[in-house]
């Protein structure tokens, strides 16, 4: 792609299997402290795609991930929290992997080459310029993922990305690029390292922003959460009780759960 990955650069640590289990612990953490220092210096970049996100979802636009190995696993990861979280319907946070499902456990022979195939799978949704999709790749140059971008930007689609080397092709391809420079991975080019943990705090931070900015948290709480288990249905009890003055825990859980979400139990009364 004729530039430089600093993700595939020679680790800055020499003999691994020499060290003691603790060198090797403190050594990752070390590393690893790089990770929000980087994040940091981008915040500006992230806060754009944000906003572009925000105003397409409140006018009834989704967003996508799309990436290949780690880098797709972590988009869906992403998305499949969005709806027990927030209680978003499903399909409106989508998260695509190169390969497909069988590609979330294992890797699939050269489905990250593939440079036509992204497209095709973003169409499988009917993928339209009401949509943000941001492309996840560490490198910058799966081509999976640009091929997908490329097509993205001929149907005035927006797009962003998340990658860990500077100016790279992906970046190059989309409106709203985040680059987290985070350097050599601790394993040499092992890049579900630091640079899987830097594009997992970038995607908290983008869905998390989103969805106050588009209504579903109130104060600081997840008030439109779905009560998938008795440990949420009890945090919502007592959240419920704290927002409306009800007293009796039975009365507040039993509202809750005929509304099914503390936004709607409140907005009952």
């Amino acid at each position: 792609m004729g530039f430089e990955k600093i993700t595939e650069e020679e680790s800055n640590y020499s003999n691994l299997e020499k060290m003691s289990v603790h060198e090797l612990l403190v050594n990752i953490n070390k590393e690893d402290k790089i990770v929000p220092q980087a994040i940091e210096k981008i915040i500006p970049q992230i806060e754009k795609l944000v906003s572009v996100i925000s105003d397409k979802m409140i006018a009834g636009g989704r967003l996508f991930y799309i990436g290949a190995g780690t880098s797709g696993r972590l988009g869906i990861l992403d998305a499949s929290e969005i709806p027990p979280t927030y209680g978003m319907p499903y399909g409106l946070v989508i998260g695509i992997i190169a390969g497909g499902k069988e590609a979330i456990q294992k890797p699939i022979e050269n489905a990250e080459d593939d440079v036509t195939q992204g497209w095709l799978d973003l169409q499988s949704y009917a993928v339209n310029e009401n949509d943000v999709v941001i492309g996840i790749a560490a490198s910058g140059t799966t081509p999976y993922v640009i091929g997908a971008l490329e097509k993205c930007k001929e149907n005035k689609i927006a797009t962003g990305s998340i990658s860990c080397n500077p100016d790279s092709p992906l970046s190059a391809e989309v409106d709203y690029p985040i680059e987290i420079i985070v350097g050599p991975e601790f394993v040499t080019g092992s890049t579900r390292m630091k640079s899987g943990t830097a594009q997992k705090l970038v995607l908290n931070m983008i869905s998390t922003a989103v969805m106050i900015q588009i209504g579903r948290v109130e104060d600081n709480r997840m008030v439109n959460m779905q009560l998938t288990n008795s440990k949420l249905v009890d945090r919502g009890t007592h959240m419920l009780m704290e927002k409306t003055g009800i007293n009796d825990y039975e009365k507040a859980k039993a509202l809750l759960l005929k509304y099914g979400s503390v936004k709607k139990a409140e907005d009952s009364l």
